[in-house]
């Protein structure tokens, strides 16, 4: 019963904040691995020299964020429809 009322309650109140909080560590990540790894897609920021010092760090992490960008998005994908008050 406890259980059932605080997943209630963190649903009502955290699970919005949470989810966005996700989406934009998600957005973060995207623009250090573009900055950093850019030259893979062809936008040549950063001398590849100081791209080789966080290689070790981001190679388990490349083939996720190459699909990621890479992917076809429509015009709304980024938008939000929240129906409050309705």
């Amino acid at each position: 019963m406890l259980k059932a009322i605080r997943e209630f309650i963190y649903g009502m109140y955290a699970f919005e904040f949470e989810k966005q909080a996700v989406e934009m560590r998600a957005e973060l990540e995207s623009v250090f691995m573009l900055i950093t790894m850019g030259d893979m897609l062809g936008v040549p920021v950063i001398p590849p020299i100081y791209s080789l010092r966080v290689l070790p760090y981001v190679v388990p992490h490349i083939a996720t964020w190459k699909r990621r960008v890479m992917r076809e998005r429509e015009l709304s994908d980024r938008e939000e429809f929240h129906l409050h008050g309705v």
